[in-house]
């Protein structure tokens, strides 16, 4: 896992419409709350991707962008987002590489892991969360971190 106070790496991958999206495109405008994800449409998954749908508002009025990182492909996404009505983005990540540049720990050593990173508009990360059992607990840590950040400026 990125400690906290490390820049953020920026990536380039393609979202569930097929275009690039570049974190850095971000920066200087939004905080970002990048969470990565083991697959579309599964129990933990989807629980997770609902709350942070749930809360989405409350992310927008803090200032940030949620984005959310899975191996799945882009027509997975696409159909994922429709099925639970997600409001931010998905992106596509099979060849793990921006997981690894994240470095986000696998499960037993096989499963792609949970990791949640919030990053401030200059870039720097400022919270990471690396929980596999509890994929709700991330959307809340992150709206802390956010408000915390919000009080600092």
């Amino acid at each position: 896992m990125l400690k906290p106070g490390t820049p953020a790496p920026d990536f380039a991958l393609q979202n569930a419409q097929n275009q690039t999206f570049r974190l850095s495109d971000l920066r200087d405008k939004k905080s970002i709350v990048l969470y990565f994800y083991p697959k579309d449409d599964t129990r933990g998954c989807t629980a997770e991707a609902c709350s942070f749908r749930d809360q989405y508002e409350v992310f927008q009025e803090q200032g940030a962008e949620v984005v959310g990182v899975s191996s799945d492909g882009t027509d997975s996404h696409q159909s994922f987002a429709t099925k639970y009505q997600l409001p931010f983005v998905l992106l596509s990540d099979p060849q793990g590489q921006v997981r690894k540049l994240y470095d986000v720990p696998k499960t037993l050593g096989l499963i792609p892991g949970r990791a949640t990173y919030v990053i401030d508009k200059k870039g720097m990360v400022r919270y990471a969360f690396n929980s596999q059992l509890k994929p709700l607990e991330h959307v809340q840590n992150a709206i802390k971190i956010l408000q915390e950040l919000a009080q600092q400026q």
